[in-house]
């Protein structure tokens, strides 16, 4: 069930599947890609994995386990409505036979957007309701619409940094660097041949998804993120979006030569009872 909320320049829109926002208007403009074809997702929810482990198997607590789907099962998954006031929305996923066929942890997440003049936070919440340690990834995967400007180009757009980075992408075991001490990575089909773009420990906390002549433009910011990546979909000119996602993590294949899930260096550890919160927040220009 689709519910939405909005003040006096900004519109949202999330479901009550995957907990995943549907539109973000500013001014009656939408900024989110609209599920078309060349991608039939608007902003899914990575949880407990953040892409997949190698064959989406494992084990945990010494029992094997094997995902049915890339990015964990959050964003297919029906979450119940928790609340809603004039600037926010909550929405919850707790544990259910299908989840734990795959994942064998008693948890809750709750993912709450909250509006405010022209910006969004989006808000994690994954407490740990079983007796013992669980373990997790979580991101988001927003995808905005790309050009925002109706007379532009895909290529006349770009994603720009705070800070200058160093951004590189592993092809057939080289590193292929794409931007040496920067802060523009320019928007071409050609850019995403070789898949996503992620960027562990970026120095900057905010990346911006621009165009070359002015006008619309998005700002993502990740303070309590380790990772960001940007990804569009290669050799598709109907892909007019660009996805800017803030991961707690590099992807869990980074972690394949650990089998067991515990001893994965980038999954999250938290103990029984315990809650962790995790957030970012999208400004619209």
């Amino acid at each position: 069930m689709l519910y939405t909320i909005h003040n006096d320049t900004l519109e949202l829109s999330a479901d009550t599947f995957g907990a995943e926002l549907h539109s973000l208007k500013l001014r009656g403009k939408e900024y989110l890609w609209q599920c078309g074809d060349a991608w039939k997702r608007f902003a899914p929810i990575l949880f407990p994995f953040i892409c997949s482990p190698k064959d989406r198997a494992y084990t945990a607590g010494g029992k094997p386990y094997k995902m049915k789907c890339n990015h964990g099962f959050a964003r297919d998954m029906e979450f119940s409505f928790k609340s809603q006031t004039d600037s926010s929305l909550s929405f919850v996923l707790t544990e259910n036979a299908e989840s734990l066929a795959q994942y064998p942890y008693k948890f809750a997440l709750e993912v709450r957007y909250t509006i405010s003049d022209n910006s969004v936070r989006v808000e994690n919440f994954v407490t740990n309701t079983d007796s013992s340690d669980m373990y997790f990834y979580l991101g988001a995967h927003p995808a905005f619409n790309c050009p925002l400007n109706d007379s532009d180009s895909f290529d006349d757009c770009f994603v720009e940094f705070d800070e200058n980075e160093h951004i590189t992408q592993t092809v057939s075991g080289k590193k292929i660097t794409l931007v040496e001490n920067g802060k523009r990575l320019d928007m071409t089909r050609a850019l995403f041949d070789n898949d996503s773009i992620p960027l562990e420990f970026p120095n900057s906390k905010a990346v911006s998804l621009k165009s070359k002549n002015g006008g619309s433009c998005v700002r993502l910011e990740y303070p309590v993120s380790d990772c960001i990546t940007v990804w569009s979909p290669t050799g598709d000119d109907n892909a007019r979006f660009v996805c800017l996602e803030p991961w707690t993590s590099v992807p869990t294949f980074y972690d394949d030569e650990f089998e067991a899930i515990e001893d994965k260096p980038h999954a999250i550890k938290l103990s029984a009872s315990e809650t962790y919160t995790y957030y970012y927040n999208i400004k619209l220009y």
